[in-house]
């Protein structure tokens, strides 16, 4: 049923002219993020800023925590004043980012560690299975499994598809 209404609310939004600045809320991933879990990063290449309390990961940069996978070429690493912890990381020039069975692609994301959130800027793709989203902006809600898409929103549904994109939130 839910599906249902994903499908009536993206047909409405196509046929209005408010379509140019239309908003989709769709299920990502499978599981809820955790937070505290470890940040581990791999990269061809790593330099250290002790004075602005960042560190920059290049070359081939995979993110991991939890259930998430963020690739990127460049990930700017952003510490807490007292450099305790990470704050957030900049990925830019291209980047990947996989919970589950679901990706999204955009040219940057943004990931605040403490609240899970991933802001993704720039032809940001979203795939499910066989359908794909594109928008302008996602706001990716690790820790709640949804994705809010902004902008200029269109997707494309695969008759007879086996998966089907997941509107709204998860069920436990």
């Amino acid at each position: 049923m839910p599906f249902i209404a994903f499908r009536i609310a993206l047909t409405l939004a196509m046929l209005s002219p408010a379509a140019v600045s239309a908003q989709a809320t769709v299920a990502f991933g499978t599981m809820t993020q955790d937070t505290s879990a470890p940040v581990e990063a791999t990269s061809d290449a790593l330099a250290v800023e002790q004075d602005t309390g960042t560190a920059i990961f290049t070359g081939n940069v995979v993110i991991v925590q939890g259930e998430m996978r963020l690739t990127a070429p460049r990930v700017l690493v952003v510490y807490s004043d007292d450099q305790s912890k990470v704050e957030r990381l900049e990925a830019t020039g291209g980047v990947t980012l996989v919970s589950g069975p679901d990706a999204a692609e955009a040219d940057r994301a943004d990931y605040s560690i403490d609240t899970g959130v991933v802001i993704m800027r720039g032809n940001v793709l979203m795939t499910q299975g066989d359908n794909s989203l594109t928008s302008d902006e996602a706001t990716v809600n690790l820790t709640e499994g949804t994705a809010q898409m902004g902008g200029r929103v269109k997707t494309i549904l695969q008759p007879g598809s086996t998966t089907q994109p997941r509107a709204g939130t998860k069920t436990p």
